[in-house]
């Protein structure tokens, strides 16, 4: 005696399998394309918060509701000057200064300041007991509305916006990163597992105070 009701759910599931499939896939899609992205780090120019082969994720939304906040890791679509590759290329650094702020160095202790205020950076990289410089030289910058002054955390070995202002020969614009070719946050990484962990604003930013 043949079971129909058994016989039919499983018809039934054989015939929605491709429809399930389908809506899986998209929804995959959809939030790649406008929630969340991987990453992978391909350079130490963020060492040794990131290390090379790192993968972090990437929120892609948090910047349809605000401005990036200093501290913050964050992926962007690279100027064709940057990169060399006129069809663009996603970098990672992290914000030092936003628009407004006066971004200065250094100090008689030798760190940043960002208007005004000294800026302790306990990510710089650091190798057998050696850290590196917050910069290579002196510089003075005024940070305008809407841009970015970033830089990474492996100061030695970043092509940032340090770099650029001195090749640009000192171009604020050339130097800086349009708010709206930032891609997203990284705010994790996630692979290799034995690094796992939240890529959190460091407190030290939290005493900046705005333009």
């Amino acid at each position: 005696m043949i079971d129909e009701q058994t016989d039919k759910s499983r018809s039934s599931f054989w015939k929605e399998l491709p429809i399930l499939l389908g809506v899986a896939i998209l929804v995959a899609v959809l939030v790649r394309a406008f929630v969340l992205q991987t990453f992978f780090i391909p350079s130490p120019s963020m060492e040794n918060t990131l290390q090379i082969d790192d993968r972090v994720l990437v929120n892609k939304l948090v910047y349809d509701f605000r401005s990036p906040h200093r501290g913050e890791v964050i992926v962007f679509k690279a100027p064709t000057a940057w990169s060399g590759n006129p069809d663009g290329e996603d970098f990672i650094k992290r914000v030092i200064g936003v628009g407004g702020d006066r971004v200065v160095c250094c100090d008689e202790q030798g760190r940043i300041t960002i208007n005004g205020t000294p800026l302790d950076e306990p990510y710089l990289f650091s190798s057998d007991g050696e850290r590196d410089r917050p910069a290579d030289q002196d510089f003075d910058v005024t940070v305008p509305e809407g841009r970015l002054w970033v830089m990474g955390d492996h100061r030695s070995a970043s092509g940032d916006s340090l770099q650029h202002w001195q090749q640009s020969g000192q171009d604020i614009n050339e130097a800086t990163i349009p708010e709206d070719e930032v891609v997203g946050r990284a705010f994790t990484v996630f692979w290799p597992l034995d690094r796992a962990g939240w890529l959190s604003v460091p407190e030290q930013f939290e005493a900046i105070p705005g333009s």
